[in-house]
């Protein structure tokens, strides 16, 4: 079997006779751990090549992406997938349930960026909290009271900004104030070169070409004073929940799947079997240590993580952020605890610190990235049975949370950096009363706890009330995120049937293209729309042979990607408009799913219509300082038309009316 392998920049082959000019053959050996790849035996391919193998290992998102990719694709011979039959997903809970929610989408520059979101992010910072606007931190949404939108109009020197200013402006505010109250730096994002990068909240790892959607990542640009980019308009777009179920078979393996056993059921169809670990566990999970503040909560992690540091045991503590994770270190700092410190931030090093984090009197200080699937050899890399027996005889590797995340999953996950293989461990978790998770879901009864709570601030609290609400509150937020997938997939079923429908044809026009057998199936489009082969024969004439063939396919996949990316648009805009209709006892996915329906058909119908007539307009145009190219004529869709060639009027924005005084938008008139 041959094996190759996929990167976000290039792909490979691995071939035991390939030798790059001065490499080392021994070089290729993992000296220092799972993470060090030398590149001796890797042969650089072709995307296409390295789909071809037997075997193609990668990540979620290159697989998701090189799908969309391929359904943009206006070549055959470009095309990088061959087909979906056998999937095995590594750490399969967190691909096909943490990361369902999101979408993968490939989209392109819409129109220049506006100024409006620097202009809400210097009105957002000057708003108060419970006065200005409200935040529900359950929905993560952000709203404006009636002081709040009096305040903003009082700034903007208007008087009703409904009637004033319409819609865009109120979208434009309403990013500004989420970017402003519910997205944190070094929590959620980071700038980093003069960019905003998203922050995965799952793994803790950077995600570099990542873009929130719907103005969200203007506004945050705006908010940290960075160059903010156009917006964009989607192209294509799939849910990783829809890529994978796209696979004959579909198999996954993780630590931690049965607590989400029901929906790997309901939407995958697939069976959690649990496997015996290799050797029995004997890694202790302490109780939950309780404290009544935070400030409390952090003096006696930092206390006990001390006492472990002199004992001269490894210890690996767990944050949830970026921000956190420097909060802890400056903390251990102060005490003169040594420690390595892997985020975000210092993602290059991250094979190096955690090769080294099983070593004696090593404090290894970690967001989520070192939560899943990662190997921590006590005594260190490379393996010294004499050092590893002195960790072991110190209880092995202690594992710190500084508090619970939103899943069990990932908590469990964490505690499972230790006691692998049969070795000693143990795991404590530090938990505060002020600890998001309790304040946003613990109720009102933890509240009520708290202030009648007079214990000292470093004193643990052992009361079953508190580990009983922890565990209520990510049972209740693990079922609130269910439900979220679900809402999500639901929607995204309706529009999976037209993409299916799109991509197929897509692919028939490029078959068909390589095969030269393009023409028949336009002149079948065209004798049903009135033009008879006598008048296509005629077009052949006067264009030639060889650039009729070249016009037939770029029409048809530019016609067919256009009206696509203009369908992706309007049910996007359905969707949001379906909701009011819950207020008349309607179903919004009910309703969603109809009117879909409808404007899908419609759609099939103007593909056809628009290719036969951008091709029978088509005709040469002369430029004196360009060579020659076919266009179609004004008012059609513009062919291969060179930038500097393109019409000199005033540039009309997608959401501006139409120049044709219809009273529609551009892109809903003559813009379409």
């Amino acid at each position: 079997l041959n094996v190759s392998c996929l990167t976000h920049e290039s792909s490979f082959l691995y071939d035991p006779d390939y030798q790059p000019a001065g490499g080392a053959q021994d070089a290729a050996r993992d000296q220092l751990g799972s993470y060090k790849v030398f590149e001796d035996f890797l042969r650089p391919v072709s995307r296409r090549e390295a789909y071809l193998a037997d075997i193609t290992y990668g990540t979620n998102h290159e697989f998701g992406f090189d799908y969309l990719r391929d359904n943009l694709a206006i070549d055959k011979n470009t095309l990088r997938q061959r087909g979906h039959n056998f999937v095995i997903i590594d750490e399969v809970d967190s691909i096909l349930i943490d990361e369902a929610r999101t979408p993968l989408i490939i989209s392109a520059p819409d129109v220049e960026a506006s100024t409006m979101y620097q202009e809400f992010s210097k009105i957002t910072p000057n708003l108060k909290e419970n006065i200005d606007y409200a935040i529900d931190e359950k929905q993560r949404v952000v709203t404006l009271t009636e002081e709040g939108i009096a305040r903003v109009e009082k700034i903007l020197a208007i008087s009703n900004i409904y009637q004033e200013k319409g819609m865009r402006y109120l979208h434009h505010l309403e990013q500004a104030l989420r970017a402003q109250f519910l997205f944190q730096k070094d929590k959620d994002y980071m700038v980093k070169d003069g960019r905003v990068v998203i922050i995965d909240e799952f793994t803790g790892r950077l995600l570099p070409g990542r873009r929130y959607s719907g103005g969200l990542h203007q506004a945050i640009e705006a908010k940290e004073r960075v160059p903010v980019q156009p917006e964009s308009l989607t192209l294509a777009s799939i849910t990783f929940q829809n890529y994978f179920r796209m696979y004959k078979k579909l198999a996954g393996m993780t630590g931690t799947a049965l607590t989400s056993a029901e929906e790997f059921d309901k939407v995958y169809g697939l069976d959690v079997i649990s496997i015996p670990t290799h050797k029995p566990m004997t890694r202790v999970d302490f109780p939950d240590k309780i404290y009544k503040t935070e400030k409390g909560k952090f003096e006696a992690m930092v206390k006990e993580v001390k006492e472990r540091y002199e004992k001269r045991q490894p210890v690996l503590i767990g944050t949830r952020s970026v921000e956190r994770n420097e909060y802890v270190g400056r903390l251990l700092t102060k005490e003169g605890i040594s420690h390595q410190t892997l985020n975000a931030k210092y993602h290059e090093r991250e094979g190096e610190i955690i090769a080294q984090a099983g070593k004696l009197k090593t404090v290894t200080l970690a967001t989520n990235m070192a939560g899943r699937g990662v190997d921590i050899i006590l005594g260190g890399n490379p393996p010294n049975e004499e050092t590893a027996e002195k960790v072991r005889e110190l209880g092995g590797l202690y594992i710190i949370g500084t508090e619970r995340h939103e899943a069990r999953r990932i908590d469990n996950q964490f505690r499972g950096r230790s006691g692998r293989q049969g070795d000693p461990g143990s795991s404590q978790f530090f938990v505060s009363l002020e600890d998001e998770l309790l304040r946003v879901f613990g109720g009102e009864k933890i509240k009520s706890f708290m202030d009648i709570l007079k214990i000292p601030e470093d004193q643990p609290i052992e009361a079953n009330l508190i580990s009983s609400a922890i565990e209520n509150a990510q049972s209740k937020i693990e079922g609130f995120n269910f439900d979220i997938r679900k809402h999500v997939l639901e929607y995204d079923d309706v529009l999976s049937k037209h993409r299916e429908v799109i991509y197929k044809k897509r692919r028939e026009i490029l078959e068909k293209s390589g095969n030269n057998n393009l023409r028949d199936y336009i002149l079948e489009i065209a004798t049903r729309h009135g033009f008879g082969e006598k008048d296509y024969e005629q077009k052949e004439k006067e264009l030639g042979e060889e650039t009729m063939r070249q016009l037939e396919k770029i029409v048809a996949l530019r016609t067919l990607d256009t009206l696509w990316m203009n369908h992706l648009e309007e049910m996007e805009h359905l969707r949001d408009a379906v909701r009011l209709r819950a207020y008349g006892q309607q179903d919004p996915l009910v309703e969603y799913k109809n009117e879909g329906h409808k404007m899908f058909q419609n759609l099939l119908k103007i593909i056809e219509g628009n290719i036969v007539h951008t091709i029978f307009k088509a005709q040469f145009v002369q430029k004196t300082t360009q060579p020659i190219t076919v266009v179609s004529n004004p008012g059609s869709q513009k062919i291969g038309l060179p930038a500097e060639a393109q019409r000199s009027e005033a540039k009309v924005g997608r959401n501006d009316p139409c120049p044709c005084k219809s009273g529609k938008k551009y892109k809903k008139c003559h813009g379409r």
